[in-house]
């Protein structure tokens, strides 16, 4: 790890902020617009998420350079109510605020690598990793 930058996210224009800071990040270390598309929605759904839920917490990126590959890492914690049933809102369609379900596992897709843990009262930390090829 070379870097890392967090946004506090307290306020929808975190969330912003949160998706510039991918973005930037992500064109430094040379991801296609396609892939800077991906990791740029992938951490609007998990900061989005962190507003949601647990009214605040933080999104960190980190550069990655293991081995000789490159890539970014997203950090999305809070400390927030925690989530009960993690296999089921990592289920597609799955929702409960209405919107189309795809939040979780729609930025899993978008990813490499993607962990979540959860403790119901403490909070949730998901940590997802896109390569650069």
């Amino acid at each position: 790890m070379e870097f890392q930058s967090c946004v506090k996210i307290i306020n929808e224009w975190d969330i912003v902020a949160a998706r510039q800071l991918g973005r930037n990040v992500a064109k430094e270390l040379g991801f296609g617009t396609v892939d800077q598309a991906r990791i740029t929605t992938a951490i609007s759904e998990l900061a989005r998420n962190i507003y949601l839920y647990a009214g605040q917490g933080g999104v960190s990126i980190e550069k990655l350079n293991i081995n000789g590959k490159s890539g970014l890492k997203i950090i999305a914690e809070d400390q927030g109510p925690g989530i009960e049933d993690i296999r089921r809102v990592m289920e597609d369609g799955y929702t409960t605020s209405g919107g189309l379900g795809a939040g979780l596992p729609g930025a899993k897709r978008l990813m490499d690598d993607f962990d979540i843990e959860s403790i119901p009262g403490e909070g949730t930390k998901i940590i997802a990793t896109k390569w650069l090829r």
